[in-house]
């Protein structure tokens, strides 16, 4: 348990120090991704990008339990 923690830790620290280099990245703006605007309303459903996601998290984790 505390293996996975430590892993999890780094990770985010992973990504917030290379989070201006991974917010140029056009995750969130991928075909189908859900956008509605209206004049007082906006929603976003990043359904494609979570879906991306999840894919590569699995594939990770796959591959470490190897």
């Amino acid at each position: 348990m505390s293996r996975i923690l430590i892993l999890i830790g780094l990770t985010v620290v992973a990504i917030g120090i290379l989070w201006p280099w991974l917010s140029k990245l056009p995750f969130g703006h991928l075909p189908g991704d859900i956008i509605i605007r209206r004049e007082n309303f906006s929603f976003y459903f990043p359904i494609t990008t979570m879906i991306l996601i999840s894919v590569v998290i699995s594939a990770v984790l796959w591959l470490f339990n190897r």
